[in-house]
């Protein structure tokens, strides 16, 4: 009988210390160390209270500007994005271990094959990574060996073409990549050429065949872009117009289908698009404004086009990615000149993410990765 107590007694505290486990939610933060911050930082989630904390710091790396987990959550990809000068070279793509207790451990650092990389994603498998660059307007593919270090990049793609903006359009700059979730397809927006770049992935190697790329609106500068789960709708968001497109696909070949602004009509200063996600259920679609320092709320109609424009105060200045939890209850936001990430219970029912009036400071925040 006592047996039995102690076995019963032991999975009341088994199951106890799970239930609270699963109450924090674990994300790492990528910033400019060349604007105060140390390097990567690994933040817990309370997800009853909207508490967060730091738990600890990765130093080592210089500007860790976009990271990206594999699908199993071992390893963290980040870039450094830096460029070249005298005595030193362009920016690299580096490869962490993740350790149990979040630490990261360095694996290896590969060259991006250009100047200021910006963005990085991660294959389905985990068996790619691949990396756009702003100042090069390149895009590069890594194959990945088991440890989860990185290859040389076995695809280095550089882009052609300009824009009409010439003060932000004079030569290409790709702002971000991302693979389908859907099927063998990796593209990519720059912002410099006003274009979709539409590549296969077909061993180890980036190929350009049938749509290469979907040319977008004049001047608009397409930043970054989230697919919806329906599998047949892209939505961009453009960062010289402030807008968001959305892109469907009609017999295997995207095409553009409707744009939204994402300022309300009474603003007339200047603000920039940062970042764009889709809610888990598809129903809602959120953009990020520096400037007008907000959230764009829209309602995804029947027919895959937006509507009902919100903006929600992003609390801070200069909103730059942001991001939203795995259960789809909150919505984090790094706020780069003020130094801080806010955070936003979202209301299911509008989509409308409420302040929560909990914040942590943090220096130069530009990048939320959810474990």
């Amino acid at each position: 009988m006592k047996t039995i107590i102690v076995i019963l007694n032991v999975l009341f505290f088994s199951i106890s210390v799970v239930a609270q486990q699963t109450k924090i939610q674990k994300f790492y933060v990528g910033a400019y160390t060349s604007e105060g911050a140390k390097g990567i930082s690994y933040c817990s989630l309370d997800l009853e209270t909207g508490d967060v904390k730091l738990e600890k710091t990765c130093e080592g790396i210089e500007n860790p500007s976009f990271l990206r987990l594999s699908p199993s959550g071992k390893y963290l990809y980040a870039v450094s994005e830096v460029r070249s000068k005298a005595g030193r070279t362009g920016g690299t793509v580096v490869a962490y271990k993740v350790k149990k207790d979040g630490s990261l451990k360095l694996i290896n650092r590969q060259s991006s094959n250009g100047d200021g990389p910006c963005h990085v994603d991660v294959s389905q498998d985990g068996r790619n990574v691949a990396v756009a660059c702003y100042a090069g307007g390149t895009t590069s593919l890594y194959p990945v060996n088991k440890d989860g270090s990185l290859k040389k990049a076995s695809s280095v793609i550089v882009n052609s073409g300009s824009g009409p903006n010439q003060k932000r359009q004079d030569k290409p700059h790709a702002h971000s990549i991302k693979f389908s979730p859907y099927d063998k397809q990796v593209l990519g927006a720059d912002l410099g050429t006003d274009k979709l770049n539409i590549f296969y992935l077909e061993d180890n190697e980036l190929i350009s065949k049938q749509q290469k790329f979907l040319k977008l609106r004049p001047g608009a500068g397409p930043r970054h872009f989230d697919f919806h789960p329906n599998k047949e709708v892209i939505y961009v968001i453009y960062e010289l117009k402030s807008s968001i497109e959305t892109i469907k696909r009609n017999e295997g070949i995207w095409q553009v289908v409707g744009n939204v602004s994402t300022l309300p009509e009474s603003f007339k200063g200047d603000s920039y698009c940062a970042d764009i996600h889709i809610s888990k259920d598809g129903r809602f679609v959120y953009g990020s404004n520096r400037g007008h320092n907000s959230i764009a709320v829209f309602k995804v109609n029947q027919y895959n086009t937006l509507s009902g424009l919100k903006t929600v105060s992003a609390e801070g200045d200069w909103p730059r990615n942001f991001g939203i939890t795995p259960d789809g209850n909150w919505m984090l936001v790094a706020n780069q000149r003020s130094n801080d990430i806010t955070v936003f219970k979202i209301n299911h029912e509008n989509g409308i993410p409420e302040f929560s009036g909990k914040k942590i400071e943090l220096p130069s925040p530009v990048c939320i990765e959810f474990l």
